[in-house]
Order: structure tokens, then sequence, then C-alpha cells
């Protein structure tokens, strides 16, 4: 196949878009498909995205930062453009990923085309509205959201939560499409015992989150686990509130962005692993800690819901409940046999989950794409056709 990327996000913004794009390319290349990815530009001439990923060339448009989060980028451009660039390609069917601003661009280009389009719904953007001070914007984004899901061929949903979130306003065509965890990278194997001495007292037990500074992660939430005794905090990632949180969580240990076998090590130590986000769509963090031998604690609200199962691989507590967030941590940091079995349990419970399963699973939803589109051209054209007397 022929397949158009077009990314909301990617490249060198690592994020749980950009990381499921790759692992998307990586898959492609190997089946022998042609792919033009279609993405903003970076800020910085230093730290642009790569001509080429996978064999594969990257069309940046120019993009400007999003207020208060420069890291962002948000393409700038027209519908024409995105239009020419597909029609130049012609590809057999266009992947948005995690469309919004771009993406929208992306889904009108590809229907005045005639093209077929699997848009990835992966961020619950309206969400941050409120976050980010502007609750009056919430309904507003949600109609967006809706137009693109609306005019798009298939949508892919990453969660039981998301599918239920777009099927309640109306959104049809939807399908789950998970995401795959890489098992052999993140492993109880990568335990380093020399990192944990660098980060934590003998006797502390190690309480890790993954993932960006940023609002939409509600990371000060994770104050009421600062004091905690026996454990120390350790934060891994940056973003926009990353010294506010420096504030907020004294004790806790900074480590910056991870990547690679680093991150991998670092989350095989942890002894367990939090995640207080209420916006989340799947939460890939969660499947790496799970796959790494450590058990979860995360938020009731979204992706986590299908991933952590209480009592067994983790506990789950009620949005807003930060006292429950306390109390199902302590339980598992002062029981050692009951956090190891959870452990246990969390690793064999994404075992299968691999990303060529998952990949080759979202290329046979271009090709019902593909049919749908084809259909739709078929009665088009019959109801074109002249009445024959």
């Amino acid at each position: 196949m022929r397949i158009a990327v077009v990314a909301e996000s990617f490249l060198p913004q690592m994020n749980g878009v950009t990381q499921s794009l790759l692992h998307v390319l990586a898959h492609l290349r190997s089946r022998g498909d042609e792919v033009l990815v279609i993405a903003p530009s970076s800020s910085r001439s230093d730290d642009e995205a790569p001509a080429w990923v996978e064999g594969y060339p990257v069309h940046a448009l120019p993009s400007v930062p999003l207020s208060g989060y420069a890291t962002v980028r948000l393409a700038a451009g027209t519908v024409a453009r995105v239009r020419r660039l597909l029609a130049d390609f012609r590809p057999d069917v266009v992947h948005v990923a995690s469309p919004f601003v771009l993406g929208w661009r992306a889904v009108q280009a590809s229907a005045q085309l005639g093209l077929p389009t699997v848009s990835v719904y992966q961020t619950e953007v309206p969400a941050y509205a409120a976050r980010y001070g502007f609750p009056w914007l919430e309904p507003l984004l949600w109609q967006r959201v809706q137009n693109i899901h609306d005019a798009s061929t298939l949508t892919l949903v990453p969660s039981s939560a998301a599918l239920d979130q777009l099927r309640s306003r109306g959104v049809q065509r939807l399908n789950l499409w998970r995401r795959g965890v890489d098992t052999e990278r993140f492993s109880p194997d990568r335990y380093d015992a020399a990192w944990r001495a660098t980060v934590a007292e003998p006797h502390e037990r190690i309480i890790g989150y993954v993932g960006r500074l940023a609002a939409e992660k509600q990371v000060e939430d994770l104050a009421v686990l600062d004091a905690l005794p026996g454990t120390r905090l350790v934060i891994i990632g940056s973003g926009p509130q990353q010294e506010d949180l420096r504030t907020r969580l004294p004790r806790a240990h900074f480590a910056g962005f991870q990547a690679g076998l680093d991150l991998a090590r670092r989350v095989a130590t942890f002894d367990l692993f939090v995640h207080p986000g209420e916006s989340e769509t799947f939460c890939q963090t969660i499947q790496e800690a799970m796959a790494s031998g450590v058990p979860v604690v995360a938020v009731g609200r979204g992706g986590p819901l299908d991933l952590v199962d209480p009592s067994r691989t983790g506990w789950i507590y009620g949005p807003g409940d930060l006292q429950g967030l306390r109390a199902a941590v302590a339980d598992l940091v002062g029981d050692d046999a009951k956090r190891r079995a959870f452990g246990r349990a969390a690793h064999a419970s994404v075992q299968g989950r691999t990303w060529p399963v998952l990949c080759e699973q979202l290329t046979t939803y271009y090709g019902k794409a593909i049919a749908v589109q084809r259909k739709r051209a078929d009665v088009a054209e019959h109801r074109r056709a002249p009445v024959q007397h």
C-alpha cells in the first residue's frame, strides 16, 4: 500500500503519538509499503525533525508554538497545501494520528480528493481546556473532535473508555485499536541496583512516575505521596511545570527526560508506578511499567480502566480521591509479598501485546477503510449514471 501519515506531533518531540508512529513506520517498512510522513516542523534548526525516518520522507510544515508550551508545535498552512501534498503522493489511504489542527486539514483535504482516512483518536484535547484556564472552550473543542471523526472513513480508539466517550457523542464507524508494548526493552531483567542506590536509601521503596510535566498530567496530585514514610518519589519526564513541581514535591528525585534502555532500566527499578492523569485515552507508560514487572496505582478514568486489574495487577482510585491514592500506594509499599505478586501478575498480563501484532491489525483497518471508500465511490457513480428507459 501507499500510506500518507499525517501526524499532529512528531520528532523531535517524543510523546505517545510519536512513539506509536515510530513503531508503525518500522512495521510498514518491514512489509515493503510506501509511506509519506507529513508533520509540523520544529522550532530549532539544531533540533529539527529528520528528513527521513525508516527510509520514508518526512515533509515538515511550518509551525508555531503552543502558547505556554513552546515544545508543542501547531502546523501552519491551509487545507489546499495539504491537498497538494496528498495529490502528489497519491496514497491508497491516509493515516491521521491524533488529529486536531493539521489532522483536521488532512481529513478535509482527503475528502476533497476522495481518499479514505483512518483517524486515530489518541488525545483528549477538550479536557485540557479547563486545566489551562479556558473551561469555556471545552464545548467548542468537542465540536472539532466530532467534526473530524464524523468526516473520517474510520476512527480507531485505544480503549473501551474512549470508545464509549466518542460513541456517546454520536461518532460512528468506531474500531478498537490498542497499543503494543516492547516486552524485550521493558522487562524485569532491566533492574538497575546501581541507579537505585543513587536515588533512594536502602530501606526506601521507589514510587515512580513517567510522563510529561504538564497540567493535564496532574503530577501535582502526587504531593500526597511526597512525605510517605519509607518511600522515595521519582519523577521522570520534562515539561512546562517542572520548576513548579520541584517546589510542590521537595523530597522527590527529578530524573529528567529518559528514553530507550535508560528509561527501561529506571522503570524496572521502581517498586511501584503511579499515574494521576484523568485525561488518558490509553496510557502507554502504565503498560510499560507492567511489562517491567511493576504494579500500578492509577486514577479510575479513561485508558487505565482497561489496563489495571484491581487487586491483581494494581489499584484504581476515584478521580479526585487523593487520600484513596495515598492509601492504595501505602498498601503496596507496606506489603512486599503483595507488591511482588501484583508485579508478577502485571508482567504476565501484557505478554503478547507486541507492536508487530498491533501494527498488523492496523493494516487490516487500512484495508477496511479503502473498501468502504470504494463502495462509497461506486454508490456515487451509480447515482450519477443516467437512467435507462
